[in-house]
């Protein structure tokens, strides 16, 4: 009778597909079985590089290994790459690899032929270890993932390897910083196993970056920050079939979402002495090789998966390859595997030996892999010139390019005027509606000089600075408990917030009243925060539960201390179009005019927005923008104006919508919108966290000036935001600012600037330190990282 095994192994064989509980059966495929699994994985992977044109060839990457610091605020108990402070110390060793060590390992390598330096690093140690953070200070750094971008940055120029980054754990903001400075990171998820991070006893207990649930964000994170990014399984820690099957699917899915995942490591455990797991077995060889060939078929034909060359022994890494294998991963012909230093890499004539005796190809490829290196989509213009440089027309690496340093910077853009933009800019807000479509599709020279008029416009009516209000997310669908509420308005104020931001319906279980409790909540613990909450829709509803009219609802709020409301829900303002983004549960273009109207009629301000890149059309984003501009005339409240790109992986399926709007057309956009806008709406933001920091910059070269809130997480519930884990620092808006020439401005929600009594906490001289700062909740110690507001003018700081 067959076992559930060979039903699996027939199945797979018969669609070349795995669901999540065969994939958990195949990993114990032995002997005949596992020969069975391995001519599914075999041929998939041939399939993948017929596919792509690369039909018979495994590719490697050249590199170098620089590993920044060993250390690390996690205590994983399979480790010996990471050492403790004193460790350092007995070594002669500093805290952080210097800037003039880093080039001499990159300058070795490059002269070596290498195209590749990978940084390796522990988890943020400067949260562990004072010495760490001493160190940064010392060298004015904010944090690792500030100096690595720094490092990153000198190797490019000086050196012209591309930078691979695996820092660990990294926020979303973090990976836009990073991104313009490396084609490629990575970070292993390792294991979803939530008890091997959870329970006492397990591999990572006591590592907060190991987390599962934070290692699967930074992966959604990075897809949406498009970066071309390296993750994979660790296997052999204390996991089961089940938790490696579920580990790849979550991995998959992922990469479905956003097509980020450049590569999927399936790396072995190999014990080592002096750790916790030193007298653990190692993972089996036939055990290895089945999760390999699983991987394989559970990532598809086109996925390319990596399996280290040096932690198998050099007689089985045929097996590997039979296994579906495509990509040995980075090959060091001058620094040794830090983190696996018992492990001496293969020498590179030898794997291109063993390689062609399975009957394949050795090439070398780059840190970012083809499909990645070849799509501007996925690289940063800043360092576009340094990967060209150094690619083949396929994509992968030129083995005759020189590697050699080059400057980072923008390449320079030409421009081209036009009868129509002379009009533009002699009039602004006075063309004709085809006029406006026409700019909305503007390209290359011409595109370049409609944003310079925008630019000019925008100079001329809001001068020159980049600017950014100092705020928290709430979002009321999850957290109404006033005492919690009040918690997050402490640390909101602690972190130097100026304003909460709070959206969200209510439960359905709970009353109208609800929302004007909140409001209380906050008011009490935090009456100097300015309060910016409830859309449209929330209005209506809180209404419609209380049975007062729209605006006497408006009325409670602003006498219960609302200050402004959002504008979002605009959507575009035509009824066909919102039918079909939501499914007809939107109100009427008509009704968000009138009720956004009525709040402006009570002296409650509001931001208007769009969402665009979807079913609308540019004469449909013309008439939205005039809607707004009439209804500015009409009451005078806006304060700005947020065109929010559609993001499709944010929203149901929508029949016939485009997946998003191109880098050209939010371009355009935003230029338009400064034209049309002229005279109504001054302040034009760039939507941060939907553009993208190097698309942001872009729409703040043609006509914005504004990159919205720093999205404060805290951590006392950093999930209780709506766009929860993205959030920027004043170093970061500074960064964005200075690399396109201009000066960062902080601002309060209706563009004044701080007061003194407003950033009070952060200019205390007895306040304590960023890093020592203490927050009590309840019984509770939290531990903060404040902004610290500009005690200076950023254009001292900048210059």
């Amino acid at each position: 009778m067959p076992t559930a095994l060979h039903e699996a192994l027939s199945r797979v064989e018969a669609s070349r597909t795995v669901d999540q509980r065969d994939a958990e059966l195949l990993f114990d495929a032995r002997d005949a079985d596992l020969e069975r699994l391995l001519s599914v994985a075999s041929a998939l992977r041939d399939e993948g590089l017929e596919n792509s044109g690369r039909d018979g060839v495994i590719t490697y990457s050249k590199k170098v290994f620089i590993p920044i610091t060993f250390l690390c605020q996690d205590r994983c108990h399979y480790c010996t790459f990471v050492e403790t402070p004193g460790g350092l110390l007995a070594q002669g060793k500093p805290s952080y690899m210097s800037p003039d060590d880093i080039l001499e390992v990159a300058r070795a390598g490059a002269a070596m032929g290498c195209k590749e330096a990978l940084f390796t690093l522990g988890d943020r140690p400067e949260n562990r270890w004072p010495s760490a953070r001493a160190w940064l200070d010392q060298h004015g750094y904010a944090s690792t993932i500030d100096y690595i971008r720094a490092m990153a940055k000198l190797v490019l120029e000086q050196t012209g390897l591309l930078p691979h980054l695996n820092p660990g754990v990294m926020t979303f903001g973090e990976l836009q910083a990073l991104r313009p400075v490396a084609p490629s990171m990575g970070m292993m998820l390792e294991t979803t196993a939530t008890r091997l991070w959870s329970e006492k006893g397990g591999v990572h207990y006591g590592s907060p970056d190991k987390d599962p649930a934070v290692r699967l964000r930074v992966l959604e994170d990075a897809g949406r920050a498009k970066v071309p990014f390296t993750t994979g399984v660790l296997l052999g820690i204390g996991e089961n079939n089940a938790e490696r099957a579920e580990s790849l699917f979550a991995i998959r899915a992922s990469h479905e979402r956003h097509g980020h995942i450049q590569e999927t490591i399936v790396q072995n455990f190999r014990a080592k002495p002096k750790t916790a797991m030193q007298n653990d077995d190692d993972l089996g060889l036939q055990e290895y090789v089945a999760a390999v060939a699983v991987a394989r078929i559970v990532m598809g034909p086109d996925a390319t998966i990596q399996a280290p060359p040096n932690l198998t022994d050099a007689n089985e890494l045929g097996l590997l390859i039979r296994a579906g294998i495509d990509d040995w991963g980075g090959v060091s012909p001058l620094t040794a595997d830090h983190v696996n230093p018992e492990r001496p890499w293969p020498e590179l004539d030898d794997l291109a030996r063993l390689t062609r005796a399975a009957g394949y190809e050795l090439r070398e490829r780059l840190t970012a892999h083809p499909p990645y290196a070849t799509d501007s989509a996925w690289v940063d213009a800043r360092i576009r010139p340094h990967v060209e440089a150094l690619a083949a027309p396929s994509g992968l690496a030129d083995a005759a390019a020189p590697v050699t340093g080059r400057p980072w910077r923008a390449a320079p853009v030409t421009r081209t005027s036009t009868p129509l933009l002379r009009r533009a800019a002699a009039d602004p807000a006075g063309l004709d509606d085809a006029d406006y479509v026409e700019l909305l599709g503007y390209d290359g020279p011409e595109l370049e000089a409609l944003a310079a008029v925008a630019d000019g416009l925008r100079v001329a009516t809001v001068g020159d600075g980049v600017s950014f209000v100092a705020n928290r997310n709430l979002d009321s669908s999850v957290v109404t408990d006033p005492s919690l509420i009040g918690d997050l308005a402490d640390e909101a104020a602690a972190l130097g917030a100026t304003e909460i931001c709070v959206q969200g319906a209510v439960p359905a279980h709970l009353p109208g009243s609800t929302y004007l409790d909140i409001v209380a909540a906050i008011r009490a613990r935090q009456p100097g925060l300015h309060l910016h909450a409830f859309r449209p829709t929330e209005v209506a509803d809180g209404a419609a539960r209380l049975g007062v009219s729209v605006r006497e609802f408006y009325e409670a709020l602003r006498d219960a201390g609302v200050a402004t409301v959002p504008g979002t829900g605009a959507r575009v303002l035509d009824d066909r179009i919102r039918g079909l983004l939501s499914a007809n549960t939107d109100p009427p273009a008509s009704a968000w005019i009138e009720t956004v109207a009525t709040a402006h009629s009570v002296g409650l301000r509001s931001t208007a927005t769009m969402v665009y890149g979807h079913v609308e059309t540019p004469a449909e984003q013309v008439a939205h923008l005039r809607a707004l501009v009439a209804l500015q005339r009409r009451t005078g409240g806006f304060t700005e104006f947020i065109a929010m790109p559609f993001v499709p992986v944010d929203s149901p399926p929508i029949a016939g919508a485009r997946p998003g709007p191109s880098v050209r057309e939010s371009r355009a956009l935003h230029a338009v919108a400064r034209l049309v806008l002229h005279g109504s709406i001054d302040h034009i933001q760039a939507a941060w966290t939907k553009l993208g920091l190097e698309t942001s910059q872009a729409v703040l070269l043609g006509g914005a000036d504004d990159i919205g809130g720093l999205l404060l997480d805290g951590v006392i519930a950093p999930e209780a935001g709506a766009e929860a884990q993205r959030s920027l620092t004043i170093a970061d808006v500074e960064r964005v600012a200075a690399e396109i020439g201009r000066t960062a401005r902080q601002r309060t929600t209706d563009y004044g600037s701080p007061t003194p009594e407003q950033l009070a906490f952060a200019r205390r001289s007895d306040a304590p330190p960023a890093s020592r700062l203490q927050l009590k909740v309840g019984a509770r110690q939290i531990k903060l990282t404040p902004v610290t507001p500009l005690a200076e003018p950023v254009e001292a700081r900048t210059a």
